[in-house]
C-alpha cells in the first residue's frame, strides 16, 4: 500500500546564529550543519552554540533520535543524532506519526538518496524543496513489518560498521607505530634531524590540463583528484610521490608510484633528495595534510605554493629505521586490504538489502 509521506511526518527547519556575535558560539549546545553528516549516526558536531544563540536565531533544538535530512549541498543525506542537537537552515528534522517506525523511515530515505540527487537544482549549490520530501509515495506495511525490515537492515549495517571500525584500527596502529619509532614530529623527542620540505624533496610539477585524461589510457595520470585518471602518453619514468597542489576545500592527497606516468600542472611530483624510503615519507606527508590544509591560500579554491611547502619541516631518521617502519607498515596494509575487501562485500550486501526492503522482498 503506497501513501504520501507528507501525510505522516512533520518537518522542522533550523537556522544559524550570527557569526558576528561571539556570545552565541562555543557553548554547550551541539549545532549540526551539513558538514557534520559524515555517517548514519551523529555522535558529535564540529560547532556548538549557547542558549543565547538559540534564543536569538532561527535554529531549533531537536531531541536525540530524530531523523535529520540535508536539503542543501549533501542533498538527501540522512543521519540520526545520539544527543539533543540544534540544526542549521540546510537541515530539516523529521518527526513521524505513530504509523511509521522511525528507523524504517530512516532506511527508506537512505534508499532515496539517488532520487534526491536527481531532483535537486541550483547553479552552484544544489538543493531540494520540501515537496520533494513530502510528495514521496512510500510503501507503508503494518508497524510490526516495518520494525522487522528495520531490524534486518540494522543487522546488515552493524556488520558494515564493524568492518569500517576494523579499518580505522589498522590506521590507528600505523599511526602508533610511527609515534613509537620516531616520536611526535612536532616536539621531536628522539632528536632526529629535521629538514625543510624542499631539502627533503626535489620538486617539479606536471605540465598538462586535467582534461587531457583519456579513459582507458595506458599510463596513470595524477591530477588533484583523489582518484587516479589515465592517459596515453607519459612524461615521467621514475619513483615519486604525488602531492595535490590545489583543492576546493584544501583536502589534499598524497600518492606513490614507480614507473611511467603523467601529471596535472598543479600536481607536485616529489623526488627524494634526503632519505631512502618513499613509503616512509608518503606516510609522513599524509600526517601533514591537515597542517597543509590550514596554511593553504585562496578563497574559492585552496592552493599550496612552494613558499608554503618550504616552511613544512620533516623528520629525517636514518635509512635503516625508515626501511623497518615501511616493512612493518606493509604487513598492516596487507591486513587492511583484506578488511577493505570485506567492507566492499558488506556495502554490496547492505545496498542490495536496502533496495529490496522497500519492494516487499525482505519479509
Amino acid at each position: 500500500m503506497m501513501e504520501m509521506l507528507g501525510d505522516h511526518i512533520k518537518l522542522i527547519g533550523g537556522g544559524t546564529p550570527s557569526k558576528a556575535n561571539e556570545d552565541y558560539w562555543d557553548g554547550d549546545i551541539p549545532w549540526a550543519s551539513v558538514k557534520d553528516l559524515k555517517s548514519d549516526i551523529l555522535l558529535e558536531t564540529i560547532d556548538s552554540i549557547t542558549k543565547d544563540g538559540v534564543k536569538n536565531s532561527a535554529t531549533k533544538i531537536v531531541p536525540a533520535g530524530t531523523i535529520l535530512i540535508a536539503t542543501r549541498m549533501a542533498v538527501g543525506k540522512v543521519t540520526i543524532p545520539m544527543m539533543d542537537v540544534a540544526i542549521n537552515q540546510d537541515l530539516k528534522a523529521i518527526f513521524c506519526d505513530k504509523s511509521i517506525d522511525n528507523k524504517f523511515l530512516f532506511y527508506l530515505l537512505k534508499s532515496k538518496e539517488n532520487y534526491f540527487d536527481r531532483v535537486s537544482s541550483g547553479a552552484t549549490v544544489k538543493g531540494i524543496k520540501i515537496n520533494h520530501i513530502t510528495d514521496l509515495e512510500i510503501p507503508l506495511p503494518p508497524l510490526p513489518t516495518q520494525k522487522k525490515i528495520a531490524a534486518i537492515l540494522d543487522a546488515a549495517d552493524a556488520y558494515r560498521q564493524k568492518t569500517k571500525a576494523l579499518i580505522a584500527k589498522y590506521d590507528e596502529l600505523t599511526q602508533s607505530l610511527f609515534l613509537d619509532m620516531f616520536g611526535d614530529p612536532v616536539t621531536n623527542p628522539k632528536g632526529w634531524k629535521k629538514k625543510s620540505f624542499t631539502e627533503v624533496f626535489g620538486v617539479t610539477t606536471g605540465k598538462l590540463d586535467s582534461n587531457q585524461a583519456v579513459e582507458g589510457g595506458q599510463y596513470p595520470f595524477f591530477t588533484c583528484a583523489k582518484d587516479i585518471s589515465s592517459i596515453d602518453r607519459y612524461s615521467f619514468d621514475q619513483e615519486a610521490l604525488m602531492l595535490a597542489g590545489n583543492n576546493a576545500a584544501g583536502v589534499y592527497d598524497v600518492k606513490y608510484y614507480y614507473g611511467k606516468f603523467n601529471a596535472y600542472q598543479r600536481t607536485y611530483v616529489l623526488t627524494l633528495n634526503e632519505g631512502v624510503n618513499y613509503q616512509f615519507f608518503r606516510f609522513h606527508l599524509e600526517r601533514k595534510l591537515k597542517e597543509l590544509q590550514k596554511v593553504s591560500i585562496g578563497s574559492g579554491t585552496k592552493y599550496l605554493t612552494m613558499k608554503i611547502l618550504d616552511r613544512i619541516m620533516l623528520l629525517c631518521p636514518n635509512g635503516e629505521d625508515q626501511n623497518i617502519f615501511t616493512s612493518r607498515v606493509k604487513t598492516i596494509e596487507a591486513q587492511k586490504a583484506q578488511a577493505q575487501q570485506s567492507l566492499e562485500k558488506a556495502e554490496e550486501l547492505f545496498n542490495a538489502l536496502l533496495q529490496r526492503a522497500f519492494k516487499g522482498e525482505l519479509v
